[in-house]
């Protein structure tokens, strides 16, 4: 890195805790530090604070030192002197000192002088003209990583501009021309016009090359595969983007990104994203731009992660579906992102929405790399931000960059403290039993929760292999109804299942519901508590 380079990360740098009282104060009251006092972190050094009422903190101080440690340092505006000990002195040594100096009458603290350190503000020359990445805390994620390029983000839409100048570092290299094009089933995901520019734009927000000087900041700096399942118009068949979910899976990826929607429910679609989930993939896609219209497919699939689209105040998108679908809120007003030919251009939509939960996702998987994706799915729900939006608006609410990152996932993102449980530890079951015919298509059961400590709950439902019943859940008790509920289950046959995590405010609302066919089942919840 040259000189000037460093000057300008420098300059661009951003402290994590940092005082404004020195731009107030002046820098009346500071001594020269001592001769040969070396820059930076001062780990062998604590720093002691006096009274007001005292006027000279050095000579107050002096005289309670031990042997061989030595003030090197005094702000007498503050009221405190940095005392160093010798680097061999024991931390024994140094927290006896902490204990026999606060026992004085005018000492009111002492404390370490820890090291603070820049949160990243990476260098992209665009990225002060973007408010995606601020919105959802980025630079406190990227403080912790920029993404491990051993995580891969399959973006399923137009093809990719690979060798846009912000993105072919990021693209996948294990894979041949970056992807695969299902579209022309020529091998070569490369868009055919400029026009084609949707997957490009949407891959830059997922993985854009962050902190490499050039064009905007994408959310993450995890790899890129191309599945191009939409062709220049923007349409694509329903079994070009099925195979290309199932070749993203087969490919590895551990998040697959559909910006894509609007055919309704399709069994052939829902399959391909099972199949993908069942490979460990995280799917996310987009709600919708039907101007508050039901959540469309794929996102509406309990597979599959949909994310509703919210402006830079937070509130949302006049163009965003909603529904009890959504799990989470993104930016996808204006955002900023790559087009082809190594240009930039700012597009809105639901479509910008979800691959910035998708780099999100990637960024704390490159934390977390243990997660599996329902882990990863319930930590990115548990550490998403309230912005005051109903749940069919925001799901589990604004997804956060930062809080995914440093919060470990033991924790639930709820601020319990570790170790006070797993998930598990205590298991209550209850059965029930009923029959669904014509003259009674549906069941109604209201659940109250049983553990002391609840965190998650699996409600089944077995029936008669020739019948098919649909499961519906709500988790505040009311009665679910085939439009108003907030999970369902609704495959072929009458073996239905639904798993929920719990933070122990909730009461299950249930509905077994007859589509065809008639005869006995049985309902069973399994409730989980630490």
């Amino acid at each position: 890195m040259s000189r000037d380079t460093k000057r300008n990360i420098g300059r661009r740098s951003v402290l994590k805790a940092t005082s404004a009282l020195g731009a107030f104060l002046g820098l009346g009251g500071v001594t020269s530090a001592t001769p040969g006092r070396s820059p930076g972190p001062k780990k062998d050094e604590i720093v002691v604070g006096v009274s007001d009422s005292v006027s000279a903190s050095k000579a107050t101080i002096d005289s309670k030192l031990p042997s061989k440690a030595t003030i090197v340092h005094t702000n007498e505006t503050l009221g405190y002197v940095a005392v160093e000990f010798p680097s061999r002195a024991s931390t024994q040594a140094r927290e006896n000192f902490k204990r026999n100096v606060l026992e004085a009458d005018d000492v009111e603290y002492a404390e370490d002088n820890a090291t603070y350190e820049a949160i990243a503000t990476p260098n992209d020359p665009q990225y002060g003209q973007q408010y995606a990445p601020q919105q959802v805390n980025c630079e406190a994620a990227w403080d912790v990583t920029y993404g491990d390029p051993g995580v891969t983000i399959s973006v399923v839409d137009q093809g990719i501009q690979y060798d846009h100048e912000d993105l072919e570092g990021n693209m996948d290299g294990s894979v041949s021309n970056y992807g695969d094009d299902f579209v022309d089933n020529d091998g070569d995901p490369y868009p055919v016009s400029a026009s084609e520019n949707h997957g490009t734009h949407v891959g830059g927000i997922a993985a854009g090359g962050t902190n490499n000087a050039t064009g905007h900041a994408g959310i993450s700096n995890c790899s890129l595969l191309s599945a191009r399942a939409l062709g220049d118009g923007g349409g694509g068949s329903l079994t070009d983007i099925a195979d290309a979910i199932q070749w993203s899976a087969d490919q590895g990826a551990d998040v697959i990104n559909m910006s894509l929607g609007g055919g309704g429910f399709s069994q052939t679609l829902s399959n391909a994203c099972e199949y993908a989930y069942n490979q460990g993939s995280l799917l996310v896609a987009a709600a919708g731009n039907g101007y508050g219209n039901s959540v469309s497919y794929p996102a509406a699939y309990d597979t599959v992660m949909a994310v509703s689209s919210l402006d830079e105040g937070e509130t949302l998108s006049a163009f965003s579906n909603l529904g009890p679908e959504i799990e989470l809120a993104a930016p996808g007003g204006n955002v900023l992102s790559s087009i082809p030919w190594d240009n930039y251009d700012t597009f809105s939509g639901t479509s910008m929405a979800s691959p910035v939960v998708a780099g999100v996702a990637g960024l704390t998987l490159s934390a977390h790399p243990n997660l599996s994706n329902a882990e990863l799915r319930s930590h990115l729900q548990n550490t998403a931000v309230d912005v005051g939006l109903s749940s069919e608006e925001q799901g589990h609410g604004r997804v956060d960059a930062g809080q995914a990152v440093t919060t470990d996932p033991g924790d639930g993102g709820g601020g319990g403290d570790p170790g006070d449980g797993t998930c598990g530890d205590e298991t209550n079951t209850e059965t029930a039993e009923g029959n669904i015919s014509s003259s009674n298509p549906s069941d109604a059961y209201s659940y109250t929760l049983d553990t002391a400590d609840p965190c998650s709950a699996t409600v089944s439902l077995s029936g008669p292999s020739s019948a098919d019943f649909d499961l519906y859940l709500t988790l505040d008790g009311r009665t679910p109804t085939t439009s108003d509920y907030d999970r369902r289950s609704y495959n072929w046959g009458s073996d239905e299942e639904i798993s929920v995590d719990l933070s122990g405010n909730e009461e299950l609302g249930i509905l077994v519901n007859q589509y065809s066919g008639s005869g006995s089942y049985t309902l069973t919840i399994e409730e989980l508590g630490k």
